[in-house]
């Protein structure tokens, strides 16, 4: 498809309501997002769908923001394959795009005889998967790497290669080069229904009922994340079932950041991976998750219990994090399903293709998801046709160890309003939240500012800012949310 693709969040559909889509990605998930713009390279028509009025809302928000090089996946899954191809391609991605990525490395600390005991197999795991670069080190060279680590630790294997990045600009630059390269995002379209097209005759289109009209589609993508089973019975098809798993995270203030220079991964026990510290590209700490299956596919809250949990094991890897002050906690939920590997399919004789399971390592395997989906795809029939150049993208940067616009002399002088500060806390200024409102995906409301500006997201939480932050959105973004 010729040309930029429309971005709508209510009423009619755009396009006649016969006219079908070469492919229909629902849901616009890391993930979804990651496969419209695969998709996009080819001269297909494409609708990414998804019945909340932004991109990544559900899992993808919500997460410890690590690009894994997948030293510790299961040897031998999808996810352990997917995970390593797709800690290469995003990191070239980041470059090409501006999405902040830091490459500062993790360390598994060893607390215990056991858990040191337990390094060099943890070593030889990552060499069966590729990661021949880990080592172990000594209790001297830990404490060297970081010196603020609580007292006991024997050692710990070194990572190098593990990352931190931006989730948000990650989703949201994969969604942006899918629309500007023609792929339509219909936000606030939830999917009620589905009639599959016949088995037989490769052109005969599924009918999508939605709560914005009907869609048609000869080809279909499942990038439910959490409702991923329930959309799959939609189309008789039953795999798996999805149960939630809410991690609850807290967020230190930047003064924190000096006391953790690489991400801290606890070694694995039988009850999980446990918590980890990890320095975030937005100069805060993290500390979390915790690991709780629920029933409920909509709690995200987080828990007195949990909260004090996470900052109890957060002051025992690193002491001096309990004299720092808490900005923010927030819970996301994860799609397991009871195998430790992803569960993606395709079902050649419904045209339909399920990107399923896709838990914490998500983030880190979305562009080889995509590549994986293209695939599956072509085993379902679809013929792409020869390759086109994407539309170019590159993100704002939101990362503190990248030059920010208030700091940009240049760019305050060919543009004052790139020096003019809104949220005193983050050091968001008016220009980047014009940028942000005139974007070919902008925001629809303060929370997605946020996750394009981290405008709200320091110290006060908006407490300061947010006024003025609707008083822009007012002059700056009007249709912004019904685009």
């Amino acid at each position: 498809m010729e040309g930029g693709g429309h971005v709508s969040r209510r009423g009619p559909l755009p396009g006649r309501a016969g006219d079908a889509y070469d492919v229909v990605v629902v849901g616009a998930g890391v993930v979804g997002c990651a496969i419209a713009r695969a998709l996009a390279r080819y001269r297909l028509r494409v609708a990414l769908v998804d019945a909340s009025d932004d991109v990544g809302e559900g899992t993808s928000k919500a997460n410890t923001a690590i690009l894994h090089t997948g030293f510790d996946a299961a040897p031998g899954t999808l996810e352990a394959g997917l995970v390593r191809a797709g800690h290469r391609l995003l990191t070239a991605y980041a470059a090409e795009a501006g999405i902040p990525l830091e490459p500062v490395g993790a360390l598994l600390v060893a607390w215990d005889e056991e858990q040191r005991a337990a390094l060099p197999g943890l070593a030889a795991k990552a060499a069966r998967n590729g990661h021949r670069a880990t080592r172990v080190v000594d209790a001297d060279e830990l404490r060297r790497r970081e010196p603020h680590l609580g007292p006991g630790a024997l050692g710990a294997l070194a990572v190098p290669g593990e990352s931190i990045v931006c989730p948000w600009s990650t989703t949201l630059a994969y969604a942006t080069q899918a629309v500007l390269s023609g792929v339509d995002l219909l936000l606030g379209c939830r999917v009620t229904d589905v009639v599959p097209g016949p088995r037989s005759g490769a052109g005969a289109p599924h009918r999508l009922a939605t709560t914005r009209g009907p869609l048609t589609a000869r080809f279909l993508v499942n990038a439910c994340g959490l409702h991923a089973d329930g959309f799959d019975a939609l189309l008789g098809v039953r795999d798996f079932t999805v149960t939630p798993r809410r991690g609850q995270l807290l967020v230190l203030d930047t003064y924190a950041r000096p006391l953790v220079r690489h991400i801290l991964l606890p070694v694995p026990g039988p009850l999980g991976k446990g918590v980890l510290v990890t320095p975030t590209v937005y100069g805060n700490v993290l500390v979390g998750p915790t690991a709780e299956d629920l029933d409920d596919r909509t709690a995200t809250g987080t828990t007195a219990d949990g909260l004090a949990g996470l900052r109890e094991q957060g002051a025992r890897i690193v002491p001096a994090l309990a004299e720092e002050e808490v900005t923010a906690a927030y819970a996301g939920l994860r799609a397991a399903t009871g195998r430790e590997d992803y569960r993606c399919a395709a079902h050649a004789g419904l045209r339909y293709v399920t990107v399923g399971g896709i838990r914490s390592t998500g983030l880190s395997a979305s562009l080889a998801l995509a590549e994986h989906a293209l695939g599956l795809l072509a085993e379902c029939g679809l013929r792409t046709g020869p390759e086109r150049p994407l539309a170019p993208v590159r993100m704002p940067n939101l990362g503190e160890a990248f030059p920010r616009p208030y700091r940009d002399a240049a760019a305050v002088a060919r543009d004052p309003e790139l020096g003019a500060v809104v949220c005193h806390c983050e050091h968001v200024t008016r220009g980047e939240v014009r940028a942000a409102l005139a974007s070919p995906v902008p925001p629809a409301g303060l929370a997605g500012l946020r996750r394009r500006t981290r405008a709200g997201s320091g110290r006060c939480q908006g407490g300061h800012c947010r006024p003025a932050l609707r008083a822009l959105f007012e002059e700056y973004g009007k249709g912004a949310g019904a685009r």
